[in-house]
Formats: C-alpha cells, structure tokens, sequence
C-alpha cells in the first residue's frame, strides 16, 4: 500500500459478506414477516440452501464461529432431528417447485454429524425440495477428525465441493493455536477426496497467526501449492476475544504486528499468483479454469456469508442454529443460541432472532459496495440510477474516498471510483465509506488488513 499502511491497517471495519453487516441486525423481521418474504419468492428463480451445523469434536483458539464443542452423540442426533423438522417448516413456507441449485454445509464441523444421519438429511433435502442434479453441494471439513473412508460416503451423497480449514503448516504455529494437523494429515485427506471423485477442493489459509512470520507461511504456500487446491481462501486472523472468549487462550505477545501482517499477507499473494493463481477480490485465489476465476471474468462474482461465490444463487435459505438467510426482503438470522433453535423450530416456528429489512438506499449501498469488494470498482452514478436515486445521491461519500486517492489506492473520475492494485488490501476500508452503519468510534470489527 503505502507509507500509510500501518494506519490503515489499524482502523477496524466489517468483513462486508453482507450489507449492511451482521453487526448492524436489529429485532424486525419477525417470523411472520419473513414467512411473507419466503411465499412471495419467485419459483421459477433457483436458490440456495445453507446449512449449519456447530457442533466440534475439538476447539481451535483462533475461531470466531458459532460452535460448540461436543463428546457425545446425543447432541448430535437431537441437533439432526431438529434440523429435518426445520427443513420441513421452509419447504410448507416457500413456494412449490423452488429449485435448489447448491447447498453448502458449514459450521462448526459438519461431518461432526454421523454418516446415517448426514444420510438421511441429504435424503430428506431432495424429498422436500427441488435439488437440481447439477447442484454444487459443498462441505467443510476438519483434515484432524475426518476419516480417509468418510470420502467415498461423501462422495455418495452427491458431495462436489469441499473446503480444508488449512491455516498454516508450522507446527509452532499450529500448537499456538491448539490445531494439529501436519502436512502429510492434510495431503491424505486431499488424495483420499480426489480418488472419491470430489476434485474441486478449497482451501482456508490464515495469516496474523502468533508466532507465524513471513517464512512459515511461505513454507505453507509452498505445500499448498504441491497440492494444488482449485481454490484459496487466504483470511487475516480477527483477535476479537472480546467477541469469541475461546480467543483468551492465545498469546497476544506472539501475534504479529500491522506490518509484519501486512507483508505475511502481500508475500503470501505474491507466491500463490507466481503458483498459477488468478487473485480474486480481497482474499481468494483460483486456478485459471475454475468457476470463481470465471465468474471474476463475467462479472458475476458475488460475495456472501461463505466469501467470494461463483455460480449461486443470490437468494440463501439458511437451516439451523445462528445461520442467516438472505432474501429479496432482507437478512434474517436464527436463534444463535442451541437450546433457543430447539424449541423454536420443535413449536412449529422458524427460529427468527434477528435481521434487517433492506430499504432501497440499503440495495444502492450494497450493490456498490459487491461491485467494490468483487471487482474493485463501481460507476456511482450508473448505480444510484439505476436504483432510482439521483446519479449524486452518494456524492458525499465520493468525497469521503478522495483521501485515499491522494495515497494513490484509488482513482476518482467523476462518479466513477476505480481502486488500484495497490489499493487492493484496503478494499474492505475503501467500501466502509459507503457503510452508513458503521461507527468508527464504537466498531469492533477486525483489522482492515
């Protein structure tokens, strides 16, 4: 970036796979609401599921996710039971023929849920609804609690997808953050899935880790690369123990400073695109010829709960406990809390908390802030119109971007707001002009960088 950097990367701001942010939710929709938003979605437009499961079988102190750890089975087949019952409740609540066209399983571990029952919600998931056969249907895994013969059941249910919680190979590294798993763990998984048929594999990568520097996650790059993932999540670590208490585990002493993140991040880049990789977005990279580096080309790269997405639909129905749908209306999220879920969904209800119920200025925003965040650049005035807003209803926070201008990250011309490579690392700060909710005084967010 610039002289300026550490600066910068100093400032907290939202990650922005939503808008407004998760952060931001409030009381309304109620369930009644979005009962009215679900039976008013068009059928002949495809959607997604997204199904969470929180459950672990051990705790890593960087996480910052929904979940629980658990040792015995009976959480995991009351968790399963209820979830069948939700999946009933949205298939009587959303129009007849709906398609579903991917479902990802995220958490918390998935495969924390037996084969049986993982077997039989898949079963019950095409019974309700209409799964296309071309569907992608992702899962995330554990490399340290998932079983080489696990691949072909997997494979089975019509798994496509998966996605490794990597992070980093060091093993200093890894005992700081209490997740074990050496290179040789990761890379049977990886040949294990391929010899199943699932071929198209992600992986997450961490940087800001402690005790990690620039040379142990070169060396992770490196392994990463004899592997050859289709895809790459590279996410800076977000120390919000404030947020996630398991985070008090680990040594603030070792985490690296702004600019020894930065430069772990920049040299990880680097190595990743001198592999093969196209750079996609803030954080993701992918191999030439997959979906995400395509949908890069065609603009039809979007960026939601799960990061950067190709080929989904922009309407995600979530199941289970704290997941977020979002809608045409808006975003509602479920009970957070298990116990909550359960008796919810165990009522009759849809567990509704919490959300947002997205005004036009809200859509403006956050078509601006996608088009930022996917492909560094945004014409203000185009888009203000075309929500029918004046083409200089944003021209405040042009202004507000112009300082970053002057360090040469973006370029202003007019109402046309192009970032600079260089400017890439400050994507989610450059976006935050247009955030109307956040508050830089009271954010809590992570690090820009």
């Amino acid at each position: 970036m610039t002289e300026n950097s550490p600066s910068y990367a100093n400032m907290r701001v939202p990650r922005y796979t939503s808008y407004p942010p998760a952060t931001a939710f409030g009381a309304s929709p109620d369930e009644t609401l979005y009962r009215k938003w679900l039976s008013e979605l068009d059928p002949a437009i495809p959607v997604a599921i997204y199904i969470h499961v929180p459950f672990c079988r051990e705790v890593c102190w960087y996480c910052a996710c929904n979940m629980k750890l658990v040792k015995r089975e009976k959480p995991l087949a009351d968790y399963a039971a209820t979830l069948d019952h939700e999946l009933e409740l949205l298939c009587e609540a959303l129009p007849h023929g709906i398609r579903i066209d991917a479902i990802h399983w995220g958490g918390g571990t998935p495969t924390s849920l037996p084969d049986g029952k993982l077997a039989h919600l898949t079963e019950r998931t095409r019974q309700l609804f209409d799964v296309s056969p071309l569907a992608e249907t992702a899962f995330e895994l554990d490399p340290r609690t998932f079983s080489l013969s696990r691949a072909s059941t997997l494979a089975a249910l019509g798994v496509n997808r998966v996605s490794l919680g990597v992070q980093e190979f060091d093993a200093a590294v890894q005992e700081a953050v209490n997740r074990i798993q050496p290179f040789e763990q990761v890379r049977d998984v990886v040949h294990s899935l391929r010899d199943a048929g699932i071929c198209r594999i992600n992986f997450d990568l961490m940087y800001g880790l402690p005790f990690q520097t620039v040379a142990t996650l070169e060396e992770t790059v490196a392994r990463t690369l004899t592997l050859r993932p289709d895809r790459i999540a590279l996410f800076g670590y977000a120390h919000v123990p404030w947020a996630a208490r398991r985070q008090t585990q680990i040594n603030e002493d070792a985490l690296p400073g702004l600019e020894a993140r930065f430069e772990q991040a920049e040299r990880a880049a680097e190595n990743l695109m001198a592999g093969g990789y196209r750079r996609v977005g803030l954080d993701h990279f992918a191999l030439p010829e997959d979906g995400l580096a395509k949908a890069l080309d065609d603009r039809t790269l979007m960026r939601n709960f799960q990061g950067y997405v190709a080929d989904t639909p922009s309407t995600v129905i979530g199941v289970g406990s704290s997941s977020i749908s979002c809608v045409p209306g808006g975003y509602v999220q479920n009970c957070t809390e298990t116990g909550a879920w359960h008796r919810a969904v165990g009522s009759g209800h849809l567990p509704v908390q919490r959300g947002h119920s997205l005004s036009r200025m809200d859509r403006l925003r956050g078509e601006v802030i996608n088009n930022l965040m996917c492909f560094m650049g945004a014409d203000l005035g185009q888009i203000s119109q075309m929500h029918g807003f004046p083409e200089n209803v944003l021209d405040r926070e042009i202004t507000a971007c112009r300082r970053y201008e002057a360090d040469g990250l973006v370029v202003v011309n007019g109402r046309l707001l192009r970032i600079q490579e260089r400017g890439r690392p400050a994507l989610r700060l450059i976006a935050s002009c247009f955030d109307a909710y956040l508050d830089p005084e009271k954010s809590r967010h992570a690090l820009a960088v």
